[in-house]
């Protein structure tokens, strides 16, 4: 049996229907996700790509891209930071549980528990690895095939090619976003080595939050309006 208490398992079903539930409704759910800022971002990266097939100079667009390579490799670098920190804490069980028992209202939990524990923040960073560097290397093959497209008046090929870098960019941007997403539910499980009612509250807390920025934010309605 594993060293888990009731309000364990509930509290870890609870971050689990957050987190799964959320990304299969969002993501999959098309009448939904046409509501999103990331939908609406979808259709503004297709204008770019277009506008782009009027312009000559794409020092720009180069440009553009490069910007979003360079935040989508530093979460992925930080990424890999943070599971170094993690492999330490397993290495020192007790040291990491001292840390734990100087807070107020903590569970301290047992080796084991501590490493399930940790372990559970692992799997989330390495996923947000996995994400984030996807992710990248998309904005990269982007990067190509705007390069690729040939200058001049527009024609047919010359829009299916757009609309190709488009659809490549709107699914690195998703990635992206999975990978973030990743962040934010990996930060809602380092409540759980503190207590499992902290995994409850902070799970819901980063559900609100992701879904009010999402579909509830000044951006989206910008976007939208």
């Amino acid at each position: 049996m594993m060293p888990f208490t009731l309000v364990d398992w509930v509290a870890l079903a609870i971050f689990a229907a957050c987190w799964l539930g959320y990304a299969t409704v969002v993501d999959r759910v098309p009448r939904i996700r046409r509501a999103s800022v990331i939908a609406a971002m979808d259709g503004y990266r297709r204008r770019w790509m277009r506008a782009m097939l009027t312009r000559d100079n794409r020092i720009a667009d180069m440009a553009a891209i490069g910007n979003l390579m360079n935040s989508t490799s530093f979460l992925a670098t930080t990424s890999i930071f943070i599971l170094g920190g993690l492999v330490a804490l397993l290495g020192a069980p007790d040291l990491g549980r001292r840390v734990v028992a100087t807070l107020p209202f903590a569970a301290v939990p047992d080796d084991s528990t501590w490493e399930l524990k940790i372990g559970l923040l692992l799997v989330i960073f390495i996923n947000a690895f996995f994400e984030l560097t996807w992710a990248l290397r998309q904005f990269n093959y982007t990067s190509i095939l705007v390069g690729g497209i040939p200058c001049g008046q527009p024609d047919a090929e010359a829009l299916s090619l757009a609309d190709m870098a488009a659809e490549v960019a709107n699914r690195a941007a998703q990635h992206f976003n999975t990978g973030l997403r990743s962040y934010y539910f990996g930060l809602a499980a380092l409540a759980w080595v503190v207590h499992p009612l902290a995994l409850v509250a902070t799970s819901l807390f980063v559900l609100r939050e992701l879904h009010r920025r999402e579909f509830r934010s000044a951006v989206r309605d910008a976007l939208n309006g």
